[in-house]
């Protein structure tokens, strides 16, 4: 799991395709959601308190649940190729491996540093989202893995604004 988890953050094709391939790695993407999720939790503690780490796993793998089912339906509806097969399988493992670089969030405690390396891993975790979206999609476009996430954000920051609303 180390090994895809370190193949993924520096963006090695063969470890998303490879965790794509694999039914038995569900779980692991899983576990590796819930360690990010953690990660940044523990890195966010100063900010907002054990309950935002509590909250914030829950958020993180529901999240990755929905991620996941949004970027396949659009993937493979509106933005489809003749070549693009996946399943939610396919890219809730790809997406899990692909949070790999948050683990770092952990760090985020750290005054001064903390925010830079939110920042930083914001833009690495983007990138890699890409990556997971081209490999799982079997898209030989980066440019149409890059509209996926962009076109699938504004549903999943909708949808996640309405339950916080919801439920505060």
């Amino acid at each position: 799991m180390l090994r895809r988890m370190l193949g993924a953050a520096r963006l090695d094709v063969n470890v998303y395709e490879e965790v794509e391939a694999d039914q038995s790695a569900t779980m692991q993407a899983f576990m590796v959601v819930a360690m990010v999720a953690v990660a940044s939790g523990v890195g966010l503690l100063s900010v907002q308190g054990v309950s935002g780490l509590i909250v914030g796993v829950i958020f993180g793998v529901v999240g990755w649940a929905l991620w996941a089912l949004i970027t396949m339906w659009i993937g493979t509806t509106l933005l489809r190729t003749p070549e693009t097969e996946a399943d939610w399988g396919q890219l809730l493992r790809t997406l899990g491996f692909a949070q790999s670089p948050g683990i770092l969030r952990v760090f985020g405690f750290i005054p001064v540093v903390g925010p830079v390396i939110f920042a930083v891993t914001s833009i690495w975790l983007l990138v890699t989202m890409v990556i997971a979206v081209r490999q799982a999609l079997d898209y030989s476009s980066t440019l149409r893995a890059i509209g996926v996430v962009l076109i699938g954000f504004i549903p999943y920051v909708v949808l996640f604004s309405l339950i916080i609303i919801l439920f505060p």
